[in-house]
């Protein structure tokens, strides 16, 4: 309990009466997330300057050469532009963050700004999760982190991921992902282990990363071929039969993404995905008969009662 006359937790330097008292519900841990994102969301909205505009068109530009024929122009984009500003022009980085220290109050941001000088790009991949964090193991000597979650979305051990590193301010090997956190469908994991294994480190290759993964069939995809095959082939029975869900297909990439099912026909998952749908109201209802349906995407009952058994209980697990 703190003392209504004592240091606010919060680290603002003011008295808890004089500050957070009358926001119990805000912890020290809230308060500083929301002024990280507000320093990075704030510099993402600033730069580059219209001065350096023209450069970073020139250096985009230049991935764009590279990379047009296997990703999307926006992903492209988004991944030179943490190029840009974080090895090509650290400088712009480094001088928002002095003008960031000049700004701040509180000795906990300050202290945290002072670890924020130098993000540096990370290949890993993740090894446990919990509730906060993704224990991740980097693709390059022996380094583990724990890298903040930033959303709800089930992240499965063993897929890799890319992004760029800062300290998260509570413990020494926690970090934050500055902006894309970008996660590679398990199709890839062989090509990530070749590129690991032909240089020493990560940031003088992070363009050869990307046309690795191109050469190896990625363009852009969040999903394995496998997961994307059952996405599509319920999608596809939704709009064939003029029926529209929007929380099935969201429930489908969870259960993918998190159980990994191991069946032999992409279609058995979309069958019992669509029966888990009819059963609990996901969309109108339909005429068919369970029969029906399984005819429909050529699998057996069996098959199709079994996946949709298995995201019931996929289901209940995350109620």
């Amino acid at each position: 309990m703190v003392g209504r006359n004592e240091p606010c937790p919060c680290g603002s330097g003011k008295k808890y009466k004089k500050c957070c008292e009358s926001k119990q519900a805000v912890s020290v841990e809230e308060v500083q997330t929301e002024e990280m994102e507000r320093l990075l969301q704030t510099f993402y909205d600033t730069y580059p300057e219209r001065k350096d505009v023209s450069e970073f068109i020139d250096f985009a530009d230049s991935w764009k050469s590279s990379l047009r024929e296997y990703l999307p122009e926006e992903m492209i984009e988004a991944i030179a532009l943490d190029e840009f500003f974080f090895h090509q022009r650290s400088d712009i980085w480094e001088s928002y963050i002095e003008k960031q220290k000049k700004k701040q109050v509180r000795p906990s941001i300050l202290g945290l700004l002072d670890q924020w000088a130098h993000p540096r790009v990370f290949i890993g991949k993740v090894t446990a999760v919990d509730e906060t964090y993704m224990t991740a193991a980097s693709i390059i000597g022996d380094e583990t982190i724990q890298l903040w979650k930033e959303s709800e979305k089930p992240v499965p051990a063993g897929v890799h991921f890319y992004c760029f590193l800062l300290p998260d301010g509570t413990e020494e090997g926690n970090y934050l992902a500055v902006s894309s956190l970008i996660f590679f469908p398990t199709d890839h994991s062989e090509a990530i282990k070749q590129f690991a294994n032909s240089i020493d480190q990560v940031k003088e290759h992070t363009m050869s990363f990307w046309v690795k993964l191109g050469d190896n069939g990625y363009a852009g995809d969040e999903f394995t071929e496998f997961e994307s095959g059952v996405l599509q082939a319920a999608a596809e029975f939704l709009e064939m039969s003029e029926r529209q869900s929007d929380a099935l297909l969201e429930l489908i990439e969870d259960f993918l993404v998190e159980q990994q099912p191991n069946a032999r026909k992409e279609v058995a998952i979309a069958a019992g995905a669509i029966r888990y749908g009819q059963e609990n109201e996901l969309f109108e209802p339909l005429t068919m008969t369970w029969k029906d349906i399984a005819e429909h995407f050529d699998v057996s009952p069996s098959s199709m009662n079994k996946y949709a058994k298995e995201i019931t209980e996929y289901v209940l697990q995350q109620n």
